[in-house]
């Protein structure tokens, strides 16, 4: 039987597909882990619990008034409880037959009211895996919420509640005019606690947490504190205007350290209305991969820049082919913003859609030229044959936010001795969630299926099953 290697490169191959371009050159990064809620981390989800919070202080933000903002913010940012049900092992004996005693697990984080009758946005991350998904307003009132939508990639989910009367609600800013060094407010539940208000400034914009790993990631970096439970909480400009959505922090304890990272509202508003009007995320790829210049990659090219992206191949009928791009050219600028790295363009590239045109800047033989691009549409993969069977991706009623379904089982040993039947969702592969076929798909063309070690499914009692395969 073959097999293959760990889902985490999986989640690698999310990034490359999303944008059509990924990094093939390395910056040499320090190495950033992300670990289960029982391990230290770098950088860490901010739903997870922790005790010690070091004390900060911010001197100069004596002249600034915040108190509009936080008016404004306070009542709109909610607690978000997630209820996850599942039969947890006990034993050997129950590992291998997939057998146990069934667990609750409560998850807790923030989310933000979008609209007035009750849109809300907040983290993935926060709500993956739940049963039942609880939201607390500021005045204590309580809803089921259902889920819209997700993008696990980005961290980003939808949810709706039902409330008698209007909400009180933040309005999207522009987080392209967000500035360095500009003060803004961050709004969560942190450690359980109702609304809470912090205050810092932008530290970065186009931040990559993950550059080694390809991911498509641009967050806006600040020093508000930001802990535990602030997950899916709202990061405001001093104007009230909601310009991320909290998400992680760098931190060897657990909790807050100085820096914390929002995903950007331009980014999170466009994956919002592609949720509500397509009810899934609509990605516009540029048609190119290559990857972020610095000195060292410069001197192994033979080239002076040391900063935008560099074009290493062009895809036949993309959007770049036909607008004339060419391997060689180094992206410097896309419409009005600057390209430095992978992040910036990746970022960017996330608030578009299919069809969309934009005009990307390059620098060719020392000379620069824009040149106007029409962004294509990423081609649909629904389905993925791994082990003779075939797994399709979940309907959008499916409230796990992750997995394959089993349409099909044609592998006997799989059927017959273990009873992985249709019905059955794969959930994790070697201890990693599956998110898509897609992401599946192109896993298993690069790398087949020759390291396989364990299968996790959901049965269709919804029970958990494990199997280990040697």
């Amino acid at each position: 039987m073959k097999k293959f290697a760990s889902l985490l490169f999986v989640s690698v191959l999310a990034g490359v597909i999303s944008i059509g371009a990924y990094k093939v050159f390395s910056e040499s990064p320090e190495k950033v882990e992300k670990t289960s809620v029982l391990e230290q981390t770098s950088y860490i989800p901010t739903n997870f619990v922790n005790n010690t919070t070091p004390k900060t202080t911010n001197a100069a933000a004596a002249n600034i008034d915040f108190t509009v903002a936080a008016e404004k913010t306070v009542h709109s940012v909610v607690h978000v409880k997630n209820k996850i049900t599942k039969i947890a092992p006990r034993s050997i004996f129950d590992i291998y037959n997939g057998t146990g005693r069934q667990q609750t697990q409560i998850g807790t984080g923030s989310g933000v009211i979008i609209t007035p009758d009750g849109h809300i946005v907040t983290n993935n991350h926060v709500i993956e895996g739940s049963n039942e998904i609880q939201v607390t307003l500021n005045n204590n009132k309580n809803y089921v919420a259902k889920l819209i939508g997700t993008d696990p990639k980005m961290d980003i989910a939808l949810l709706k509640i039902e409330a008698d009367e209007e909400l009180p609600y933040i309005s999207f800013g522009n987080s392209d005019n967000a500035k360095i060094g500009e003060w803004v407010l961050a709004v969560g539940n942190p450690f359980n606690l109702t609304s809470t208000v912090t205050a810092g400034i932008i530290s970065a914009k186009g931040r990559d947490l993950n550059e080694g790993d390809n991911l498509s990631q641009s967050f806006i970096q600040t020093d508000a504190a930001v802990n535990p439970g602030n997950s899916g909480g709202a990061l405001v400009n001093t104007n009230g205007e909601l310009i991320g959505i909290n998400t992680a922090i760098t931190s060897q304890t657990g909790s807050y350290i100085g820096y914390s990272f929002a995903v950007p509202s331009n980014i999170a508003q466009k994956i919002v209305a592609d949720l509500l009007e397509f009810g899934d995320v609509q990605k516009g790829l540029l048609g190119v991969t290559g990857g972020s210049l610095n000195s060292v990659v410069a001197e192994r090219l033979e080239i002076a820049e040391t900063e935008g992206f560099y074009v290493g191949k062009v895809f036949d009928d993309s959007g770049a082919s036909k607008a004339g791009i060419i391997k060689g050219d180094i992206i410097k600028k896309i419409d009005e913003v600057k390209i430095s790295s992978f992040a910036d363009l990746s970022g960017y590239l996330s608030s578009k859609r299919p069809g969309d045109v934009v005009n990307v800047t390059v620098l060719r033989d020392e000379n620069f030229e824009t040149l106007p691009v029409t962004l294509i549409k990423e081609k649909s993969v629904t389905s993925v044959k791994m082990m003779d069977m075939r797994l399709e991706n979940l309907s959008k009623e499916n409230k796990l936010g992750y997995g394959l379904k089993v349409a099909a089982n044609n592998n006997q040993q799989l059927l017959e001795e273990l009873g992985i039947a249709p019905g059955y969702i794969l959930i994790e592969v070697n201890g990693k969630k599956v998110q898509s076929a897609k992401v599946l798909k192109e896993f298993l063309d690069k790398y087949g299926e020759d390291q396989i070690r364990i299968l996790a499914f959901k049965n269709l009692e919804g029970q958990y099953e494990r199997f280990i395969f040697r």
